[in-house]
């Protein structure tokens, strides 16, 4: 850890850069940069959980102190994220690596999909129209938030908002604060699984922890003025080159797994 020690502080403020610029969870960057620094994708995904449950902590209790968090929300989309979180983290252990890089790819690729499919809600206005049952609606949601977390170390939020908005009528704002709750439950809920299982790097992921916590100030208090178009721009480029590099590492391990057969 120590000759990462400098690449992890930046790392960690990167994340919380893009955190707080763009309301993107920092799991999307942390896990690709902990694979390539030599980790294993479980110790990766495991350690990304642990970086996002400090920094999901701080901003719930933020959103908590000034009265934002409707804590009735947040129960029913994060029980069903437990399971799921769970559920997750044992799949790592048991799929291929190349089956798990392959489907982080295509992750990446959906982030930037439905990034824009928030973006395209929130410049409506206004909320849309319940078109499913809600109960159905909170738990898939909230399910497929803890299944992210516990397979791919991402805290969720890339699709709990949009879903929110489009199931069940949330205004965006609401979908934020509600959504950044349950990625605290969820992150919990897949650190303990892949605690239990060995896989948590715990000073690694302090240091990215905390570095996403500064990096989120900094990005929030001093960079509002940077031009939106650019960030998105610059950030999407680097969704679609990780996807790239993963797809390829996925293609790597998938022949050498042929060539041991």
């Amino acid at each position: 850890m120590n000759n990462h020690f400098w690449l992890l502080v930046v790392s960690g403020l990167f994340s919380g850069l893009l955190a707080g610029l763009l309301g993107i969870g920092g799991g999307t960057v942390l896990v690709p940069i902990l694979i390539t620094m030599g980790y294993s994708y479980a110790q990766s995904v495991a350690t990304s959980s642990l970086a996002i449950v400090m920094t999901s902590l701080s901003g719930s209790f933020q959103n908590w102190r000034m009265g934002y968090l409707k804590w009735d929300k947040v129960i029913l989309l994060g029980l069903p994220g437990i399971l799921t979180a769970f559920l997750g983290a044992y799949l790592v252990g048991q799929t291929p690596k190349y089956i798990l890089e392959a489907a982080f790819g295509c992750l990446l690729l959906l982030t930037i999909y439905l990034s824009n499919l928030r973006q395209k809600l929130e410049q409506q206005g206004e909320t849309t129209r319940k078109t499913a049952n809600p109960f159905l609606s909170r738990l898939f949601t909230g399910g497929a938030a803890g299944l992210l977390s516990g397979l791919f170390g991402v805290g969720g939020g890339v699709i709990m908002v949009p879903l929110q908005m489009m199931f069940l009528g949330e205004k965006i704002k609401l979908a934020i604060q509600t959504s950044l709750g349950v990625i605290m439950i969820t992150s919990i809920s897949s650190c303990l699984s892949h605690f239990l299982a060995g896989n948590v790097l715990f000073s690694e992921g302090i240091i990215l922890g905390l570095g996403g916590l500064i990096g989120a100030q900094i990005s929030t208090r001093f960079l509002p003025k940077l031009p939106d178009q650019i960030v998105k721009i610059c950030f999407y480029s680097l969704l679609l080159i990780l996807s790239i590099y993963f797809f390829i590492r996925a293609w790597h391990g998938y022949l050498q797994q042929v060539v041991v057969r």
